[in-house]
């Protein structure tokens, strides 16, 4: 059963909901089916090197699941 994050279009609400095959995703909060599947990101582990720390910066190199810009940085 995949965990995963939505956003609400009516309450802006995110949030993360574990979901069964017969569930219909509902924002906990105002309770709307209108909502957004977000871009989960998650982290993965490695026999090798270990991975250089990702530099956060105000052009999208954050990993902002929204895309360059959208992030409050700027």
């Amino acid at each position: 059963m995949p965990i995963y994050e939505y956003a609400c279009h009516d309450c802006g609400n995110a949030f993360e909901l574990l979901v069964r095959s017969s569930t219909v995703p509902e924002c906990p909060q105002c309770h709307s089916h209108q909502l957004d599947k977000q871009l989960s990101v998650f982290a993965t582990a490695s026999s090798g090197e270990a991975p250089q720390p990702m530099a956060a910066g105000p052009c999208g190199s954050c990993g902002h699941p929204d895309g360059p810009g959208s992030c409050a940085l700027h």
